[in-house]
């Protein structure tokens, strides 16, 4: 039997502070093969950074803010 694949994606807007946590959670998951992505809503803090320093196996996606419902659809 393989693990489902799932993904998952997290909205980010200036919550680096909490962003690594969030990623390792979703990647530590059991029985599953999990594709993370992140959608960065124009970010000024350190998101970008984390991702690229951390987690060169996540996917992420960077657009300008335009709030959280347009992150959603991204």
């Amino acid at each position: 039997m393989t693990s489902p694949l799932i993904s998952v994606i997290i909205n980010n807007y200036n919550y680096g502070a909490f962003l690594a946590r969030a990623v390792q959670s979703a990647l530590d998951q059991r029985d599953v093969h999990a594709e993370v992505i992140v959608v960065d809503d124009g970010s000024t803090d350190d998101t970008r950074e984390i991702i690229q320093q951390q987690f060169s196996n996540v996917r992420y996606l960077y657009q300008e803010n335009r709030g959280v419902s347009s992150a959603r659809n991204t």
